[in-house]
């Protein structure tokens, strides 16, 4: 029997009904699909009884991949290596797009999403992106601003992603089973969103704000704009205010006002 790996995250996924859940999230017959983490492959099995074209995993642990080739033969591709050292663009040939499954390591999932977004370009290479995450993480995910869970992670992914919550899911769902509740989100292209030029611009304006959530807008603000106010007035800020109020979309245009500042 294999062992989950503490040093990787490792906790596979066994209940039936969620498998199958995750695999009616959307249509996959003749698709490509890409599943990242996919462990023992019980995931796999159920994406494999929805004939997508073809299946590419992407599995670190080399034992686990050498299971899965065992198991699967021909069926589908092991990609053997770190999904964070791998050009997510290189999984799409000819231009299709590819539906994401991952039941990602929680110790590394804002890393692989956060480097995802701040990667894409117009053209998206997902069609959609099907992903656990711990609770906690997601709730920050999909924060609305206003609320204690609303910072940089919320905005950064909502950016150019619709977001929507399947469902939570609880630790008995798993072997061996984690600490925590997990979260199932469903991520797809958005077709409008402010364009930035840098999407490093964004991070950075998001890590200034941020830098002490609990005090008010003004020393951020003048650190990034020098005061002008032509700014505070075209876009309706009120720098009494704090990080956690100002919505979504006004992040996006600040960091569109911060790159004309900068050219």
């Amino acid at each position: 029997m294999i062992k989950a790996k503490k040093s990787l995250g490792q906790n596979f996924l066994i209940d039936k009904n969620i498998l199958e859940t995750i695999t009616n999230i959307t249509y996959i017959k003749n698709k490509i699909v890409v599943e990242i983490g996919p462990g023992t492959g019980n995931l796999t099995s159920y994406i494999i009884k929805k004939n997508p074209k073809k299946i590419l995993v992407i599995e670190k642990d080399n034992q686990l991949s050498t299971e899965l080739r065992k198991k699967f033969n021909n069926q589908i591709t092991i990609i053997n290596d770190d999904i964070l050292k791998i050009d997510e663009t290189s999984l799409i040939k000819d231009k299709e797009k590819v539906i994401v499954f991952g039941n990602l390591p929680y110790n590394i999932s804002t890393e692989i999403l956060s480097k995802w977004i701040i990667n894409l370009k117009e053209h998206f290479w997902f069609e959609c992106l099907i992903l656990m995450f711990q609770k906690e993480v997601a709730d920050r995910i999909i924060a609305k601003s206003n609320t204690s869970n609303y910072g940089r992670l919320s905005i950064i992914c909502n950016w150019k992603l619709n977001i929507k919550k399947i469902c939570d899911i609880k630790p008995s769902a798993f072997f061996p089973k984690p600490k925590i509740d997990s979260s199932l989100l469903f991520f797809y292209p958005k077709k409008n969103f402010v364009r930035i030029q840098d999407p490093n611009n964004l991070e950075k304006i998001t890590r200034i704000f941020f830098n002490q959530r609990r005090k008010m807008l003004k020393k951020p603000f003048n650190q990034l704009f020098n005061g002008d106010h032509r700014v505070l007035d075209k876009l309706k800020i009120d720098l009494t205010m704090r990080p956690q109020n100002i919505n979504l979309d006004t992040y996006y245009k600040l960091a569109s006002e911060y790159e004309n500042l900068e050219s």
